[in-house]
C-alpha cells in the first residue's frame, strides 16, 4: 500500500513539473514577462528589450501566455489601432517559481566560470 502512496505521489509530483515546464519554460516566457512587468506594454517594446527574439516566437509566445492567464492582452480603439499587454494578478505567482530560477542560474553560472 505504501509503495502504491509513493508511486502516486512521484507520478503526481512529474506531472506538475510537466505542467509549469509547459506554462513557463522555454527560452522566452520568463523573459517576455519580466519585460511586460518592467513597464513594455507594446510588442514593438517588448521584442526590443529581448535580444535575439524574434517577432514570430514573441507573437506564438504571447498567445500562450495569454491562453494561460498570465498576461492580458488590450485592443485600444484608437487611430491606429493600439494593442497592449499586462501582466496578470495570476501572473505575479510566477514570482515563487522565477525568484529560485534566477538564483540557481546565477550560482550555476558562477560554477561555471570557476571552472574555466
Amino acid at each position: 500500500m505504501a509503495q502504491n502512496n509513493k508511486k502516486r505521489d512521484f507520478k503526481e509530483k512529474i506531472k506538475a513539473i510537466q505542467d509549469t515546464m509547459f506554462v513557463l519554460g522555454g527560452k522566452w516566457k520568463l523573459p517576455i514577462i519580466l519585460s511586460i512587468y518592467s513597464g513594455n506594454k507594446r510588442f514593438n517594446d517588448i521584442a526590443g528589450s529581448i535580444p535575439g527574439i524574434t517577432n514570430r516566437v514573441l507573437s506564438k509566445e504571447l498567445k500562450h501566455l495569454e491562453q494561460n492567464l498570465l498576461i492580458s492582452r488590450t485592443v485600444i480603439n484608437d487611430y491606429p489601432v493600439r494593442i497592449e499587454y499586462a501582466i496578470t494578478d495570476y501572473c505575479l505567482t510566477t514570482e515563487e517559481v522565477a525568484a529560485p530560477l534566477e538564483k540557481w542560474g546565477k550560482n550555476h553560472r558562477k560554477k561555471l566560470q570557476e571552472k574555466v
